[in-house]
């Protein structure tokens, strides 16, 4: 369990998820995530200068990633701050969340700012050299395409071990269509009242159009109305499987922020001083190959653990669910009611950018917990290699 690390209430915020080849598909995620963030700092009267250490977490390289935290430190107004890079695909945020928690646990960092940042869109493509093959035929590799299409300890892509979990614990398509419909009904709730959940949170990024003239992203892009008569007309993707594009996620651009300190500057910052956020524990896992979706199942068991806590004393979940196996395993394995969590939207519904995906889970299940009045959420998530991580925190 950590100890005297905070995040302060509202010490956070996500950017749109704008689905790729959108309107964020031609901005380096790292330059666009320090422009958004130095931005944040300035509507939250946040100084900048008080940060000791970014965690930048980052899965599909960018440009100058080579100078990757300290030069984002730079741009968004806190040259200070060294800093260091996190790469652990879709659980980036919440190792990211871990690692500045221990830190400042530590005594090492009085506050630390994790900045998730991704754009699959447009993804590099990575060439070596190969003096030896036939013909010098370079060695190449395209970061996002290629990682999505197979794990290389298992040569298996994503879509196939969710479907290998579906078939091993009988899941059927018309439980898969019935829980994406659920998961679209809770985002709709989210856009309720002008999108009074997501304001919460949500931050508008700025974008350029020419030299001349910007534009401001303020909501999600890329997220098609559906309905069950609408899930049930589409074929699935492999043959003998469940899932159909509707239940799974798409590819997304995104930025997102948290800030990471103690008890007493959590305070001091926070939108209510009596809510601040406490970093509770972590927990990690790694299921058997091919099997990507079971792993959250086991992060959220030992996180638990780590805490000390039981299941019932949870009052919010977020599982990222880029299948909506995933959803469904979850819920088996935990005994949990499939429709009670991920309120408020998935990134099943509002796509997947990968670093940004569980900063924005973890936020999202922070204001919610608050809307409750207080207690603790967990969230949690696969990642690339049939791995996952777990987060828990107590807001209030």
């Amino acid at each position: 369990m950590l100890n005297n690390a905070y995040i302060p209430y509202g010490g956070y915020y996500s950017s749109p998820f704008c689905k790729w080849m959108g309107s964020l598909a031609n901005v380096n995620s790292i330059e666009l995530g320090a422009a958004t963030s130095k931005r944040w700092f300035a509507a939250r009267d946040v100084d900048p200068t008080l940060i000791d250490y970014l965690y930048l977490g980052v899965s599909v390289g960018q440009k100058s990633i080579f100078y990757g935290a300290p030069w984002a430190a730079a741009m968004m107004g806190a040259p200070q701050a060294p800093g260091q890079n996190i790469t652990q695909a879709c659980a980036t945020a919440t190792t990211a969340v871990f690692n500045a928690a221990l830190a400042v646990s530590a005594g090492n960092f009085e506050t630390t700012y994790c900045l998730l940042a991704d754009r699959p869109s447009n993804g590099p493509h990575t060439i070596w050299p190969n003096p030896n093959g036939p013909g010098g035929e370079v060695i190449a590799e395209n970061w996002n395409m290629d990682n999505i299409a197979a794990d290389p300890a298992t040569g298996k892509d994503m879509l196939t071990t969710a479907e290998n979990v579906a078939r091993e614990h009988g899941f059927s398509r018309e439980q898969a269509d019935e829980l994406t419909l659920r998961r679209y009904e809770q985002y709709a709730e989210a856009l309720a009242d002008d999108r009074a959940f997501q304001k919460r949170y949500m931050f508008p990024v700025e974008v350029a159009v020419s030299r001349k003239e910007t534009k401001l992203v303020e909501a999600d892009e890329g997220v098609t109305a559906t309905s069950g008569e609408a899930l049930a007309r589409l074929r699935t993707v492999q043959p003998d499987g469940i899932h159909t594009f509707g239940a799974q996620t798409h590819p997304a651009d995104a930025n997102a922020g948290i800030i990471v300190t103690t008890r007493e500057r959590a305070e001091a910052m926070s939108r209510d001083p009596r809510m601040v956020v406490q970093v509770v524990a972590y927990g990690h896992a790694r299921t058997k190959p091919a099997h990507m979706p079971m792993a959250p199942a086991e992060s959220f068991k030992r996180a638990l653990n780590q805490a000390g806590l039981t299941l019932d004393q949870i009052k919010t979940v977020k599982n990222h669910s880029p299948f909506i196996a995933n959803d469904l395993h979850l819920a088996k394995a935990l005994g949990l009611d499939a429709h009670t969590f991920n309120n408020y939207g998935t990134s099943l519904v509002y796509g997947h950018p990968q670093a940004p995906t569980l900063a924005r889970l973890l936020i999202e299940a922070i204001e919610e917990t608050a809307l409750k009045g207080g207690g603790y959420a967990l969230v949690t998530g696969c990642a690339a290699g049939d791995s996952a991580a777990a987060l828990i925190v107590k807001v209030g």
